[in-house]
């Protein structure tokens, strides 16, 4: 079968990697296994749903170390770290720079895959949410100048005519350019463009790329 997601650990003992992937691998997961961070940030990745599973202390670079080298690289895999030797300060950084567990040494493991679990499906729908905001943008690029105009004030629920007396322009214009606005966006209804352009201005306010409207 092919697998539908992925899990990748990161440990440099080679006692605690074996473990690790039969246990993954026992739970249907597809499994990876490397000694290092440099040797998965070189790896070739497949484009799948993952959670990585990194142990706090490793050599060459820490593991929160590692995670601060994933946010400079774009990389957003969920992160579950292990550790034989956490401490609360240490738990804590982890947690707020995106962790979504830290599990102590020895640790059931039922907590292991449940943290996966959640790290998975974290991914997935951050995946998700990615391709849908990808697509909208790739609509909204056939959107004119004009129509960029128009959309705004279509979407704060203002009638044709006071549109036209707005941007004066007469009210057949603003009739046509608000027809094309829903078919190019593929919006159903008002309150479906409403959401569709919260989000293009949410995105264009994070990313700073995006040409689209107040």
């Amino acid at each position: 079968m092919t697998a539908s997601s992925i899990v990748y650990v990161i440990d440099d003992d080679p006692s605690i990697r074996a473990s690790l992937d039969s246990l993954l691998a026992s739970e249907g997961h597809a499994v990876q296994v490397f000694d290092s961070a440099q040797a998965f940030l070189v790896a070739e990745r497949p484009d799948l749903p993952a959670c990585l599973v990194v142990d706090v202390r490793l050599r060459g670079s820490s593991g929160l170390e590692f995670q601060r080298e994933l946010a400079r690289r774009g990389i957003g895999i969920p992160v579950v770290f292990i550790t034989g030797h956490g401490d609360v300060p240490m738990s804590v950084a982890a947690m707020k720079a995106g962790a979504i567990e830290f599990l102590l040494k020895p640790f059931r493991d039922q907590d292991l895959l449940d943290a996966v679990h959640r790290g998975i499906e974290l991914d997935r729908r951050c995946r998700t949410r990615a391709a849908e905001l990808a697509m909208l943008r790739a609509r909204f690029a056939a959107v004119t100048p004009r129509e960029r105009e128009v959309m705004p004030l279509v979407a704060s629920g203002l009638l044709n005519k006071q549109i036209a007396a707005r941007l004066e322009l007469s009210e057949v214009t603003v009739k046509v350019h608000r027809a094309q606005i829903m078919q190019k966006l593929q919006a159903r209804s008002l309150a479906d463009l409403v959401r569709i352009a919260d989000r293009l201005a949410a995105d264009g306010g994070s990313s700073g790329g995006g040409d689209t409207f107040a």
